[in-house]
């Protein structure tokens, strides 16, 4: 059961952001991507970047980029579509993009919001790409505004780790 989206209520002035979304399936991913953005400015976060690239596969190689530049983003906004088809593909993608997303926030410690949705048919994409009150981009964004603040509250320890 998908449940509302409700806006939070903290100022990430001091925040940047970064939103790598695939252009494929742009008529959902776009949406989602909106709805990030709008979320992200409501909480006045000081930067977004946003990178678009070809498809779901090519978005950890712009995460991981992203994440092991000199001054990271504060989090990682990934958005993408894959509807399943006739083939496995779909699978491969969705477990391949899963893997790589993980790797990348556990290794530069920033986190990676993954909203790369393997869907099973276009009405699923609809509500949950489309739709105002479940727009997974908008909740992407709420779940990287408290990373990023729950990241923020965490010293450094000895080894360089937070903790």
């Amino acid at each position: 059961m998908l449940k509302k989206i409700n806006p939070l209520k903290f100022n990430a002035r001091q925040a940047r952001f970064a939103i790598v979304a695939s252009q494929y399936n742009d008529e959902y991913v776009d949406p989602m991507l909106r709805a990030a953005q709008r979320e992200l400015k409501a909480a006045q976060a000081g930067g977004i970047q946003v990178v678009r690239v070809p498809g779901a596969y090519e978005i950890p190689v712009v995460a991981q980029r992203l994440a092991g530049g000199a001054t990271p983003p504060a989090a990682i906004i990934c958005l993408g579509v894959v509807l399943r088809g006739e083939t496995t593909h779909a699978q491969f993608i969705g477990e391949a993009v899963t893997q790589a997303l993980m790797q990348i926030q556990l290794q530069h410690q920033t986190p990676v919001i993954h909203e790369v949705l393997l869907l099973e048919n276009r009405a699923q994409a609809e509500v949950r790409c489309q739709s105002r009150d479940h727009n997974r981009g908008a909740e992407a964004a709420q779940t990287a505004l408290a990373m990023a603040q729950i990241m923020a509250t965490l010293t450094l320890t000895k080894g360089g780790a937070r903790g």
